[in-house]
């Protein structure tokens, strides 16, 4: 799916898209969320990151505009603070629908209470479960998380231990990670979008070729304020 044709003008986001991204960020419960996403230091954490966070986001939106046409379907897969800037960017500003999942039950109600009078709502339930195609799949940092793909983490980011490394539990996480890929990336209609982030595109490639679904990564990369991995768009072609 090539950029859309539109004057350049209408690429940046809409006032109202920004000021509200700023509410959501200024309404979030950051005491709750450092306990979700930290160990210890959940304070200091979100201090550090909560304004790099909408900064950043607020960009990877205005690229993601430039890529997805107005009143389309997006599925966003383990969707958290970092996909907040894109979910009010594709709802406020474009009229798409968007189906958003994450399996933490308690950082969904958090966002879900920051969120609250925008026209989307995060579901504490598996992507799986989402029905219907979609031109636009949005799955970043997922495949790599270390609390649910431990093995598979340390793999992606080159921190493997060869004494300790468990092969047998990296098969069931592999085993996992291709099921949940064979679900939401068949919901994917051509052509379509694809964000995610660097690490995670050998994941999506080698499904893309085994289905012999034309693709093409851009080369174009898009820094992240949370986990620090790059985003990237992957272009699949009409049928």
């Amino acid at each position: 799916m090539p950029p859309n044709p539109r004057n350049p003008n209408d690429q940046a986001l809409r006032i109202r898209t920004k000021q509200a991204i700023r509410d959501v960020f200024s309404k979030l419960d950051y005491g709750g969320l450092g306990d979700i996403y930290c160990e210890e230091g959940g304070e200091a954490f979100w201090k550090a990151h909560k304004k790099k966070c909408q900064t950043m986001g607020i960009k990877i939106a205005e690229a993601l505009k430039r890529h997805l046409s107005q009143k389309g379907r997006s599925l966003y897969v383990g969707a958290g603070v970092a996909e907040l800037p894109m979910l009010v960017l594709e709802t406020l500003d474009m009229n798409r629908t968007v189906e958003a999942y994450n399996l933490r039950e308690r950082e969904v109600g958090i966002l879900n209470q920051a969120c609250h009078g925008l026209p989307f709502a995060i579901q504490a339930s598996r992507a799986q479960t989402a029905r219907g195609t979609f031109d636009h799949l949005w799955i970043a940092s997922v495949l790599n998380d270390p609390e649910c793909f431990p093995e598979t983490s340390a793999l992606s980011y080159g921190r493997t231990d060869p004494m300790r490394f468990d092969p047998v539990v990296f098969q069931r996480e592999r085993t996992h990670i291709q099921g949940l890929l064979d679900s939401c990336l068949s919901k994917l209609a051509r052509p379509g979008l694809l964000s995610t982030s660097i690490e995670e595109v050998p994941w999506m490639t080698d499904w893309l070729t085994r289905n012999r679904i034309p693709f093409h990564v851009e080369e174009q990369l898009y820094p992240t304020a949370i986990v620090g991995d790059p985003l990237c768009f992957i272009h699949l072609e009409p049928a």
